[in-house]
């Protein structure tokens, strides 16, 4: 870039105190400064927005590989799964002709090799506290059902004797 020394800013600034006069000199400084300051901000900006451009293309890169990544394991996936279905049917295919009796000794088998038998599945009970609140709000008030708790202080100020007024 420009190689400017202190001699050479001095030079430049005895010919402009010569060339514009004393009087004008701190204007025309003011304004040469304002014009250097939005010289480096529209650089700035400029540089800013060739970064976000580049950064933009690079993200378009990245979505792409990873688009093309996944589209390579849901075909794999595919693939196996299609396979899996396969072999499963082959398997399970002389399984199907037999009576519900040896199918509870296979159960047993499994048993005894060390697979998991899960228990047979038993609807749960009413939960006492979902069914308490399913009361409505009138009986509970008409019945004298408590539904919210009263500290000590507030019971006494609620319930203290009234003074007969004199």
């Amino acid at each position: 870039m420009i190689d400017l020394g202190i001699s050479k800013l001095a030079l430049i600034g005895v010919v402009a105190l010569v060339v514009i006069g004393p009087e004008k000199l701190p204007r025309v400084a003011r304004t040469v400064g304002a014009l250097l300051g939005k010289a480096q901000r529209y650089v700035a900006e400029v540089k800013a927005e060739v970064n976000r451009t580049i950064e933009l293309e690079e993200l378009k890169r990245m979505k792409e590989a990873v688009e093309k990544t996944a589209r390579d394991v849901e075909t794999q996936v595919s693939s196996t799964a299609a396979e899996f279905e396969r072999e499963w049917s082959e398997v399970t295919a002389g399984l199907e002709g037999q009576s519900s009796s040896s199918a509870s000794t296979s159960y047993d088998d499994l048993a005894s090799i060390g697979a998991p038998v899960y228990p047979e599945y038993r609807r749960p009970k009413k939960n006492f506290r979902l069914k308490r609140q399913a009361v409505p709000q009138w009986y509970k008030a008409r019945a004298g059902v408590r539904t919210r708790a009263l500290s000590g202080a507030a019971r006494v100020a609620r319930y203290r004797p009234k003074t007969p007024l004199r």
